[in-house]
């Protein structure tokens, strides 16, 4: 079968957000591929979305309307447009401070994984470093 997409995809390893319905929930995912025209983004679990969605870029501070074009299990191929492209406008204080209970929760599901991995090191490590 030969390549239909009509430019060039980056294997990309970013994380994103899906928002929906004008940014009030978000959803994070993978973006596992990038090309100007589209994305190809994974969630770690089967999710459902609408057939029009915004992508968030933390790392780029882009956001980028899109079109679903195909999905399957817990992957999602998106279109973006030119004409669909949304700019960056500044945050509203509700969705700020959404952002940061989200950044915040992350942050203590992060530190619970970091108290869980310290606490699995190995008695071999702990003979080493004494």
């Amino acid at each position: 079968m030969g390549e239909r997409r009509g430019s060039r995809r980056s294997k990309s390893f970013l994380r994103g957000f899906v928002y929906v319905s004008r940014k009030r929930g978000a959803l994070a995912c993978l973006i596992r591929d990038l090309s100007e025209k589209g994305a190809r983004i994974i969630f770690s679990d089967t999710v459902t979305l609408p057939d029009v969605v915004e992508l968030y870029i933390p790392q780029r501070e882009q956001t980028l309307r899109a079109r679903v074009q195909w999905r399957r299990n817990d992957e999602i191929g998106l279109a973006f447009t030119a004409a669909e492209r949304t700019p960056d406008t500044a945050p509203s204080a509700a969705e700020v401070v959404q952002r940061l209970a989200m950044l915040e929760a992350e942050i203590v599901s992060l530190r619970a994984l970091l108290k869980r991995l310290k606490g699995e090191k190995s008695p071999a490590a702990d003979e080493a470093a004494a």
